[in-house]
């Protein structure tokens, strides 16, 4: 190993070109061939006995250096008690050989049976072949070999650009150990005094552990356990943003900067996530090339464009490359597609008084769309605790965002794409034994204003963060796949829309078993980048501020694949994309699930879950997506009041050949409708959904056995009093039910069934029940057009069904009926 600084052992006296394979003649080698056969196997045999065992590593290290002249074999050293660790292959054009490193297996009697091989060699030769030829056993091994030697620590490394470190003090290790055998490299580890962070990364064939220390500690660990299979610098130094010097912040810069490719040229076709926050800066080399410094825009004339506090710059990091800890983590190549905007509505000093909040929020989006047809993404993580809890119902700040969405507000009438953030409970609360309690209670854990608006997506925060390589001592807060312990949720069950609309990642907290609240580390947060560039390069954020960022960079991201769909349908994309994690699974027993009433805690706490960019990018060949953007005008004047008007019923291209040809076999049907409601925030609309919403739209699906005409008459019966038809065909299948998904402005549900049951449901009904619109004759009734989005997934998974393709057959312009 690297402390004992031993050579390799070289042999010498052997002709690159010559092996000692049996020849021609009888198949009788000749005995020169077979003196220099036995002598190979005996040098051989000797550099094994050279090498230093431990007597309490469970294995011992070879390096294995391939012979010139003979092909380089290591998949040899992967049996009879040998582990192939890794590889390097010959290049022949430079002459040099190839190179392995083993582990041989001490239970496995490894090294005794690698030898007895080698002894094999130099023996007796096999029987002859068809051509009469006799060869040595293992000829193929042996005469691939030059030399075994010792390692050193270096032929360990794995990672593929970063080099061996040389440094001499005590520096961060990411130890990929055998499973089973973890504890003890853990106690060696600590005898050598090595620092052990008590997290771990689980894989099928590795668990990975994070450990301090200097090159001699380490290399003595490994070679006194031969647990090791591989060493690699960790994700993320610990304590990256605190604990690293400027200079080599900008090393960890250059680095990300060298691999990022930025587009598109074209300003104009980009998409744009527009932060109304405090601001960005524009001196950082991450965000400049996507930043313009005409794109810097305030709601107040004469405030300071700059970003003072830092926020701003942290979540424009986050809008464009995500956890920026991930792409340390890496050396692929960047992408990123689409620009930032910088539309300031939290001033440098002091704060928006309450009633400003949904004007300065407005202006700020009037002074970016000063260039109103750019494809924007509006992110905002600011929130006020000044109105909560409001029990779901709108505020002004609320209504204004509605406003905004649905193009009735601002001096460009457009419809918008919102992302705002649920805000964060307090961070000293005493939630270190039961934290969801903290984010679950009505007055301190309620989301805050604007987020319950109706038309924008509202985001909370989860967690995957678990921990490894950071805090020394203590546990982490919540479990992997749930809650962040800051999120805040809904207390409400109808009425008013599920909020959060999704969760995305927040980072962790942790308990560090002294005081009574919650604690925060580095590692258990996202890095991102800091507006004090050239001082620091780096910061973090968290908490579902980082969230609301990881969304609109999705989300833009979606948008400029598809740069044609409205907001509506970005937004039912994107939404219908999530799914509850096994985690978040957990809090209901597996015998509720069948209840409705039982997925309440889901929806308050996580929405719809985690949001899956790629499910929502494509559909697979088993998953298929169909989408219709459409409006309906959803009432009409009828003598002294307004009556329901139309519906609009899509018969789609179902795949039905292949849904029928799955017999007994189960497909999951998912259907999301979204439309952005025109607000009435009045008294007396609080409390009843159908007087602040201009108006409603509901979504249904044809009985198998129903024709059309009978699902039409089943629909007018239930759109007036906006009730669920419990004698319906399809009723009670749906997982969500009627009251839960007929709440806010976008619905979505899901039903699994048989697969040739669902190839006769092939219509489905979108058709409207109350509003404020209907309610109110001073509204010209020429106005009350209502768009709308639904989106369709056909998810047959586990059959493995090529549905797609017959829906790409089938697919023609679908005329809507108007009944």
């Amino acid at each position: 190993m690297a402390e004992r600084n031993l050579p390799h052992i070289v042999l010498n006296g052997i002709s690159k070109s010559e092996s000692f394979r049996g020849k021609g003649g009888g198949g009788t080698p000749s005995p020169s061939l077979i003196q220099n056969r036995q002598a190979h196997a005996q040098r051989l045999i000797a550099s094994l006995d050279a090498i230093q065992v431990e007597e309490t590593a469970r294995a011992t290290y070879i390096a294995v250096q391939g012979r010139p002249g003979e092909p380089f074999l290591p998949e040899k050293f992967n049996v009879s008690g040998l582990s192939l660790l890794n590889m390097k292959e010959a290049d022949t054009d430079q002459q040099v050989p190839g190179r392995a490193i083993v582990k041989a297996s001490r239970s496995e009697s490894g090294l005794s049976n690698l030898k007895g091989k080698l002894r094999q060699f130099a023996g007796d030769l096999r029987p002859p072949n068809n051509n009469g030829v006799r060869n040595p056993y293992h000829a193929d091994m042996a005469n691939s070999v030059g030399l075994f030697a010792e390692i050193e620590l270096r032929d360990l490394w794995r990672h593929p650009t970063k080099p061996f470190p040389e440094a001499i003090g005590p520096i961060p290790w990411e130890v990929w150990l055998e499973p089973g055998e973890v504890e003890q490299f853990v106690a060696r580890a600590v005898l050598e005094g090595l620092t052990v962070y008590p997290d771990r990364l689980e894989f099928p064939e590795d668990i990975v552990v994070l450990v301090e220390g200097d090159v001699g500690q380490m290399a003595r660990t490994a070679i006194g356990t031969g647990s090791v299979r591989s060493i690699s610098p960790p994700g993320v130094p610990i304590d990256f943003v605190d604990g690293l010097e400027a200079e080599e912040q900008a090393d960890w810069l250059q680095d990300v900067l060298g691999r990022t490719l930025f587009g598109p040229q074209d300003q104009q076709a980009a998409s744009y996530v527009t932060l109304l926050d405090t601001g960005i800066t524009l001196a950082h080399p991450l965000i400049q090339p996507a930043f313009d410094a005409a794109d810097r825009h305030a709601a107040v004339d004469g405030w300071d464009l700059a970003d003072l506090h830092g926020h701003g710059s942290r979540m424009a990091g986050a809008a464009l490359f995500g956890d920026l800890r991930t792409h340390f983590n890496s050396t692929a190549a960047i992408y990123v597609p689409h620009r930032l905007e910088s539309a300031k509505v939290i001033p440098d000093a002091g704060h928006n008084p309450y009633h400003l909040l949904g004007d300065r929020t407005q202006k700020a989006i009037n002074a970016v769309e000063v260039k109103p047809d750019r494809l924007r993404t509006f992110a905002l993580a600011t929130t006020t605790d000044l109105d909560t809890p409001h029990s779901g119902a709108p505020t002004s700040w609320s209504t204004e965002l509605d406003q905004l969405a649905a193009g009735r507000s601002g001096e460009v009438k457009q419809r918008r794409l919102i992302v705002t953030s649920v805000g964060n409970i307090d961070a000293q609360h005493d939630g270190n034994t039961d934290y969801l309690n903290k984010c679950d209670d009505l007055d301190e854990g309620e989301v805050q204003s604007p987020s319950q608006a109706w038309n924008s997506i509202a985001v909370g925060a989860m967690t995957e963060m678990n921990g490894v390589g950071g805090p020394t001592h203590g546990a982490t807060l919540a479990e992997v796949g749930d809650l962040a312990p800051m999120s805040r949720t809904a207390s409400w069950t109808k009425t008013w829309p599920i909020k959060p609309d999704v969760v995305l990642e927040g980072g962790n907290w942790y308990d560090d078993g002294y005081s009574t609240t919650p604690n925060q580390h580095s590692d258990l947060m996202l890095v991102a980048t800091s507006r004090n560039f050239p001082e620091r390069s780096f910061t973090h954020i968290s908490d579902t501020s980082a969230a609301t960022a990881l969304a609109a960079r999705e989300i833009a991201l979606l948008r400029a694949s598809y740069p044609n769909l409205w907001p509506e349908t970005i937004r039912a994309l994107y939404v219908a994309s999530a799914r509850w994690t096994d985690r978040m699974w957990s809090h209901i027993a597996a015998a509720d699930r069948s209840r409705k009433g039982a997925f309440d805690v889901m929806f308050t706490r996580y929405g719809y879950g985690q949001p899956n960019l790629e499910r929502a990018l494509k559909s697979a060949s088993s998953a298929v997506t169909l989408i219709a953007e459409d409006s309906i005008r959803p009432y009409e004047n009828k003598g002294s009041g307004r009556k329901l008007n139309e519906m609009r019923l899509f018969e789609l291209p179902w795949p039905t050949n292949v849904l029928r040809g799955l017999v007994g076999q189960d497909v999951t049907l998912r259907v999301a409708l979204s439309t952005f409601i025109e607000p009435n925030p009045s008294e007396v609309a609080r409390g009843r959904k159908n007087r602040y919403a201009s108006h409603g739209l509901r979504v249904a699906l044809k009985g198998a056995d129903e024709d059309v005409d009978d699902f039409t008459q089943r629909i007018g019966r239930t759109a007036d009093e906006d009730q669920p038809d419990h004698n319906g065909p399809v009723g009670g299948e749906w997982d969500f039910g009627y009251n839960r998904r007929s709440v806010g402005s976008l619905h979505i549900d899901t039903m699994t069934v048989a697969a040739s049951d669902l190839a006769r449901r092939g219509v489905l009904a979108v058709y409207p029940v109350g509003g404020w619109w209907k309610e109110n004759r001073s509204v010209d009734p020429e106005r009350c057009v209502a768009r709308f989005s639904l989106v369709v997934e056909i998810d047959a998974t586990e059959a493995e069904a090529d549905l797609y393709a017959e829906v790409q057959q089938r697919v023609a312009p679908q005329a809507a009926i108007q009944v």
